[in-house]
C-alpha cells in the first residue's frame, strides 16, 4: 500500500525524514503551487522601533514649579500694587491745570483706590509726554479736587508760571504721564490738608479642572497571548502583553496632566454655544493656563529677531525686552523654553556677541549652584545680558509635530527663576514657592492628585460584570502663575 497518493498528506507533499527544505516537502501556504517565499514562517521582529524616540512632552512643570494640595474648588492669592504714586492718564487743562481721568488708570495704577486721586496738596510730580518722554516738566500741587472719576491738580511750575507750550496740545486722557516724586512744605506748616493712602492689593483665582481618561481591554483580548518588546519613555524596558496599549494610555494622560496646565483656558461666559445646540455646564468654568494668564496679565513680545538675518536682529529686541524687565520685578535668573527656530536665534545672537564661539560658553549657571554640568543634564544653555542672568533650552512642546508644532503662534516663554513668601495653611508655616505651581485636590481621605484604579472581571480585578478590563486615570488640577508681569511670552507676528 503506497501513501504517495492518500491519506494525511496531499499527493504532491512527502515528508522527509530529516529537517531539511527539499522541493517535494514544504508546504504551500500561498495557491498551491510552488512558493519558495513561503516555505518558512515569515521572520518577525519582537522589538518595536523607536522611529519617533522619545514621544511624551512632560517635564516642563516638573522644572519649574511645584506641586501642592488644597482642599478647595477655587484657589486665590493676591499680589501687591506698585509703591509710587504714577498715572498715565492724564492731560493738559489750563495752563496751570492738569485733569486724571480715574477709570482707566493703566499699568501706572497707584497704590491708592482707583477711584480716589492719590496725588496730595504740597506732592512735587514730574510730568512728561507720552509719546516721547522727552518734554518733562516739574511742580509743586496747589489744589486737588475730583468730580466723579476726573481729578483736577492744581500745579505750581518751578521754572516758569504756567504749564510749558510743548504740553498745551495734549488734551487728551492719556497724553501726559506724571509721578509723584516728593514733597515740599512752608515752614510752621500742619499737616490738615494731608490725607493717608490706604495700600490696595489685586486678587486673582483660578479653579482646578477634572482630567480623566481610560483604556479597556476585553477578557478575550486578555486571554490571548502576544508578547512586545518595548522600551517605554519612563525608562522601562521589557515585553508587554495587552497592557502595551495600558502603558501608552498612561504615557498620554501624564501629558495631558500637563499640556492642560499649559493651554488651559477660562470659559468666557455661561449660556448658549455658537448654534444655539448645547449649553454650557455650570460645572464647566474651564481653568487658566499658563499662556492664557502671560496674555492676560504678563509681558507678550511679538516677532523676536523677525525677519532680519540669523542673530542680527535678536540682540535690539532682547535688549527691549530687558528694558521692560527693569520695569517690572527685576528678578535677576529667568528660564527661557524656545522653539527650535526661536532657540536658534538666541544661539546666533549670543555667538555673534561673542566673537563666534559657541553660545554654550555661558558666563554664569547661579540658578544650578554656579555648575555648568548641573545645567546641561536639564538641557541649558546659559548666558548673562546686563543684570540678568539667562538659562535657554529647547521646548519639545513647541516642536513635537503632533502637538504645539502643528502650529507656530508661540515661539517661546520666558519663566522667572524667583520664589514668594507664603503662609500654608496645610503646613501650618511660611514657606517659599515658585510664582509658577501646580494645585491639586486632595484632603484626609481623598488624594486626586493621580488616581488610577481598575474595575471589570479581568485581570484581577472583580467589581462588575464586564468581560473586561477598565483602567481609569483621574486628576483635578490648576496651575497658579503669579506674578505674571515678570514671564515673557514670544509670539509670532
Amino acid at each position: 500500500m503506497s501513501f504517495a497518493t492518500s491519506g494525511s498528506f496531499p499527493a504532491s507533499i512527502v515528508p522527509a525524514q530529516v529537517q531539511t527544505a527539499l522541493n517535494s516537502n514544504y508546504l504551500n501556504f500561498a495557491d498551491g503551487t510552488s512558493d519558495w517565499a513561503q516555505q518558512y514562517l515569515p521572520e518577525l521582529y519582537e522589538a518595536e522601533v523607536e522611529r519617533y524616540g522619545n514621544r511624551t512632552l512632560g517635564g516642563f512643570l516638573r522644572m519649574v514649579g511645584a506641586e501642592m494640595p488644597m482642599t478647595s474648588d477655587q484657589v486665590l492669592w493676591s499680589e501687591q500694587n506698585r509703591l509710587h504714586v504714577a498715572y498715565k492718564t492724564a492731560s493738559y487743562a489750563s495752563t496751570t491745570t492738569l485733569e486724571i481721568d480715574l477709570t482707566n488708570t493703566g499699568t501706572g495704577t497707584p497704590p491708592g483706590a482707583s477711584a480716589n486721586c492719590a496725588i496730595k496738596v504740597n506732592n512735587t510730580i514730574l510730568f512728561t509726554d507720552s509719546a516721547t518722554g522727552l518734554i518733562v516738566q516739574k511742580a509743586l500741587v496747589t489744589t486737588v479736587s475730583q468730580t466723579n472719576n476726573i481729578a483736577t491738580i492744581t500745579v505750581l511750575p518751578y521754572d516758569s508760571n504756567t504749564i510749558a507750550a510743548g504740553f498745551t496740545a495734549l488734551t487728551n486722557a492719556g497724553d501726559i504721564n506724571l509721578f509723584v516724586y516728593g514733597s515740599e512744605f512752608e515752614k510752621g506748616s500742619t499737616d490738615t490738608v494731608m490725607s493717608s493712602i490706604q495700600p490696595e492689593f489685586t486678587e486673582y483665582n483660578n479653579s482646578p479642572i477634572i482630567i480623566r481618561d481610560k483604556f479597556q481591554v476585553s477578557g478575550s483580548d486578555a486571554a490571548q497571548i502576544g508578547w512586545v518588546e518595548v522600551a517605554t519613555e519612563d525608562g522601562t524596558s521589557g515585553y508587554l502583553w495587552y497592557l502595551k496599549a495600558e502603558s501608552e494610555t498612561r504615557l498620554r494622560f501624564e501629558d495631558y496632566m500637563e499640556m492642560a496646565m499649559v493651554e488651559g483656558e477660562l470659559k468666557a461666559q455661561a449660556g448658549v454655544s455658537p448654534g444655539g445646540t448645547s449649553a454650557w455646564s455650570a460645572d464647566l468654568k474651564g481653568t487658566q493656563g499658563l499662556f492664557s494668564a502671560i496674555e492676560a496679565r504678563g509681558n507678550v513680545y511679538q516677532g523676536f529677531a523677525g525677519a532680519a538675518a540669523p542673530g542680527s536682529g535678536a540682540m535690539g529686541d532682547f535688549d527691549e525686552i530687558l528694558k521692560n524687565l527693569d520695569k517690572q520685578g527685576a528678578i535677576e535668573e529667568n528660564m527661557l523654553f524656545l522653539s527650535r527656530a526661536t532657540a536658534l536665534d538666541f544661539d546666533d545672537m549670543v555667538a555673534a556677541m561673542n566673537g563666534g564661539f559657541a553660545s554654550t560658553q555661558a558666563a554664569s549657571y547661579g540658578l544650578f549652584d554656579n555648575q555648568s554640568e548641573m545645567a546641561l543634564n536639564f538641557g541649558f544653555s546659559g548666558f548673562r545680558r546686563g543684570s540678568y542672568d539667562f538659562y535657554k533650552t529647547d521646548w519639545k512642546y513647541l516642536n513635537d509635530a503632533s502637538t504645539r508644532g502643528l502650529v507656530k503662534s508661540i515661539d517661546g516663554v520666558m519663566v522667572p527663576a524667583g520664589t514668594t513668601t507664603v503662609y500654608d495653611q496645610m503646613l501650618g508655616s511660611n514657606i517659599r514657592r515658585p510664582f509658577l505651581h501646580v494645585r491639586y485636590r486632595a484632603s484626609e481621605t481623598e488624594d486626586r492628585r493621580y488616581k488610577n484604579w481598575i474595575t471589570g472581571s479581568v485581570g484581577g480585578a472583580y467589581t462588575d460584570n464586564l468581560d473586561a478590563m477598565t483602567v481609569h486615570f483621574l486628576t483635578e488640577r490648576c496651575l497658579v502663575t503669579q506674578a505674571a508681569n515678570n514671564f515673557v511670552l514670544f509670539k509670532a507676528v
